[in-house]
């Protein structure tokens, strides 16, 4: 659609490229305590790139070393891509109705953190789940009751958590604990290559830039 046009000479990206892309993506996903912003191009550009590496393999000779060690690389990609919607779904059912209000209230031009099938999938899992406390849980309480609010129901994400990260950009004052009162806030700064454990939180938007990685 015309979204893609901003994003798209960015996507420019060497097979290479595009690998640690996905690599940074499914690593940070693994490690952030919520869901974070999709790729729906990334993983296009995956698939695309595994359907052109597998053509590439029929084509080869057969007992080439070559041909056993591309094998190779195409499971990783394919344990990779798996394993990153795999970790997004479980996200999405442990947080959904929070997810779905994000999705819901982001502004024009935001990203979004839902690819469409994600977003399809959180809204019949939300349904189903009304269904189910419904016929089962509910109908034993009184009527008072019985409106179930699933978003005070379900837990947030814990974004107070801490995660390890290693500086891919260099970030000057960076805010460290800007909620404790007696203690003025310290900024400290992010030298390129050093790792750190950090609250989530005050790292959030490197994370969604780019200028940190999730370890």
């Amino acid at each position: 659609g015309g979204d893609s046009d901003g994003g798209s000479e960015e996507l420019v990206l060497t097979p290479a490229q595009l690998i640690r892309s996905l690599e940074q993506a499914w690593l940070n996903e693994k490690f952030a305590p919520e869901l974070l912003e999709s790729k729906p191009e990334i993983i296009e550009c995956v698939v695309e790139q595994l359907d052109h590496m597998e053509a590439n393999l029929k084509r080869a000779k057969r007992g080439d070393l070559k041909v056993s060690i591309h094998r190779m690389e195409i499971e990783r990609i394919r344990y990779v891509l798996s394993s990153y919607l795999r970790c997004r779904l479980v996200k999405i059912e442990k947080f959904f109705p929070h997810v779905l209000e994000k999705e819901k209230s982001r502004a024009e031009g935001e990203p979004s953190i839902l690819s469409p099938e994600e977003f399809a999938f959180a809204k019949e899992y939300m349904a189903n789940t009304e269904i189910y406390l419904k016929n089962v849980a509910l109908k034993h309480m009184p009527p008072n009751l019985q409106k179930v609010a699933l978003l005070k129901s379900v837990p947030r994400p814990n974004l107070d958590s801490f995660v390890f990260l290693r500086v891919l950009e260099r970030q000057e004052n960076i805010l460290v604990e800007p909620e404790t009162d007696e203690q003025r806030e310290y900024a400290i700064d992010l030298e390129e290559g050093s790792q750190h454990l950090i609250r989530y939180k005050t790292v959030a938007p490197l994370v969604a830039s780019g200028a940190v990685q999730l370890i």
